[in-house]
């Protein structure tokens, strides 16, 4: 694994992430956030906590790719991206949001909506870290031919 194209593939990631999460989250989502003002912090203070969200998402970007690196199978970055970034998608569908609907005082629409989001969202950046992670080539092995 080459940790200088991991930590590549990882910054890309999470500038494509913060630009999605800014449209989805920050703009098309902003009016359902707004109706659980005992939930998520006031348009004021948020920003405050900004450079540790991007830390916090950067992280999470090293740590996915490097997952990504261990099970990449050969195959063309895009798609081999793509289809990494739907089993995240599908872990943060069944995971964080069916789990902030059990546990937080949302509606239903809202935890729709979280996992619709999550699920592009993952997707997006599994194709982002598909396409920029480049594995280091390695020799194939030798096929023998038949005598």
């Amino acid at each position: 694994m080459n940790y200088g194209r991991l930590v590549g593939a990882a910054a890309a990631a999470t500038f494509v992430d913060s630009v999605y999460g800014f449209l989805v989250y920050g703009m098309v989502m902003k009016s359902e956030f707004e109706r659980y003002p005992l939930i998520y912090r006031p348009e004021d203070v948020g920003p405050s906590y900004l450079p540790l969200m991007f830390a916090g998402i950067f992280v999470a970007m090293c740590v996915v790719t490097a997952i990504y690196a261990k099970g990449y199978e050969g195959g063309s970055g895009a798609v081999e991206g793509a289809r990494f970034g739907v089993l995240f998608g599908l872990f943060a569908i069944f995971f964080y949001a069916g789990v902030n609907y059990a546990t937080m005082n949302i509606g239903r629409k809202l935890a729709v909506m979280y996992a619709a989001a999550g699920f592009v969202e993952w997707i997006l950046a599994g194709v982002v870290i598909g396409v920029t992670y480049k594995p280091a080539v390695t020799a194939s092995p030798r096929r023998s031919v038949g005598v």
